[in-house]
């Protein structure tokens, strides 16, 4: 069969799509994860609870298709990473999903029972299900561009030798309190436009101004600690860009300063930190401001720039190993077959616009602003 894409291009897009499909993720479902951490703090009553669990209630499940979508690509496009990843930040993961599951069972059994310890109980559980993710999300990035500590023998097989409380250094903690703060920004910014207005959205702005001066002194901070400390990898020798993937074909170091060095050489890769920096602070104008569309732009604009900040600093590599860096994994070492990455691209390019539409489309049917009157009215309300 005659593939009209050559193999590093076809690695190219399939890494520009892992960076959508992350990038869906953290802006779709970022927001719910930000109104649940944000549900004991903004909400004081019982039918104001009721109201922003609401403002999520009708797309949260939708929104949780992007996380789907993102490990099925790392799985199917990119295998080693996979294996590496997913064995090596295994409690990490398992603890995200245990948080993850709270949500849909916060949701359903919280109003079961009228009893006030029994709700807000629930309603804190909701809270990790909320703050728990976006932290590990944002210490796991942390933990990649510092390195991770895993190699891979002649087999090609993955031993991860870190352990689970050493993914959580300084610089790991920041990247983590940066994605929290990032994403509760996103979360007020949906409740300004999502609840009724009153005392919820006020105290939504509070935390939302606030979330985002953190989330401004803690991507500075990021970037500071990744300059002075010299982070990075380098490849020693030329990549076969279009040669078969083996992670133990190409040699790679650490080279101090490495993550900047694409900024350099390619300076319209500035656009990521710039789009990370002003779309927060857009959000904050348009919290500020009243203006509750520009609030939620900017902040979606904000999540994009800082994720593809990451991608872009770190091409071409996917996952670096702290302990063996000749076992780095790579765009060009670590993809599927020609044919594989050939073959999903089709379907990518079909079902992909479908679902785009279908989501756009429920927004649009489902929009409209969550009261606390409709509780009473509507029997299929949380």
């Amino acid at each position: 069969m005659h593939i009209p894409l050559d193999y590093m291009t076809l690695r190219v897009i399939w890494w520009g799509l892992l960076g959508v499909l992350l990038i869906g993720f953290a802006i779709a479902d970022g927001f719910d994860l930000g109104v649940a951490a944000l549900l004991p703090f903004v909400a004081r009553t019982d039918g104001e609870r009721r109201m922003v669990i609401n403002t999520i209630g009708a797309t949260w499940e939708g929104n949780q298709v992007w996380f789907i979508l993102g490990g099925g690509a790392i799985f199917a496009a990119w295998p080693f990473v996979y294996a590496a990843s997913f064995s090596g930040f295994y409690l990490a993961m398992f603890a995200v999903l245990a948080s993850l599951i709270l949500r849909p069972v916060g949701f359903k059994y919280r109003s079961k029972r009228p009893s006030k310890l029994w709700r807000t109980s629930w309603d804190y559980a909701l809270f990790v299900g909320g703050f728990a993710p976006a932290l590990v999300f944002g210490v796991a990035v942390g933990n990649v561009l510092l390195g991770v500590p895993f190699r891979l023998d002649s087999d090609l097989r993955s031993f991860y030798t870190g352990t689970f409380f050493g993914l959580f250094t300084p610089f790991s903690l920041v990247c983590g309190l940066m994605s929290v703060a990032m994403l509760v920004l996103h979360g007020s910014a949906w409740l300004t436009l999502k609840a009724e207005r009153g005392v919820v959205r006020d105290r939504a702005r509070r935390f939302g101004l606030g979330a985002g001066v953190l989330a401004i002194l803690l991507f500075a901070a990021g970037y500071l600690f990744v300059s002075k400390a010299g982070l990075g990898y380098q490849l020693q020798s030329a990549a076969d860009l279009s040669g078969p993937s083996n992670p133990l074909r190409s040699t790679t170091h650490a080279a101090a300063g490495a993550w900047l060095a694409n900024y350099a050489r390619y300076p319209w890769m500035w656009a990521g930190p710039a789009m990370g920096f002003l779309g927060i602070l857009l959000a904050m104008v348009g919290i500020a401001a009243r203006i509750e569309p520009v609030a939620f732009g900017g902040s979606s604009v904000a999540v994009f720039g800082v994720i593809s900040s990451v991608g872009l600093s770190m091409f071409p590599y996917i996952l670096p190993s702290s302990i063996d860096p000749n076992s780095s994994l790579t765009v060009w070492n670590a993809s599927s077959s020609h044919m594989t990455l050939f073959i999903m691209l089709i379907v990518t390019v079909i079902f992909l616009p479908m679902v785009l539409a279908y989501t756009g489309w429920v927004y649009a049917v489902l929009f409209g602003r969550s009261t606390e009157a409709a509780l009473g009215a509507n029997p299929d309300l949380y």
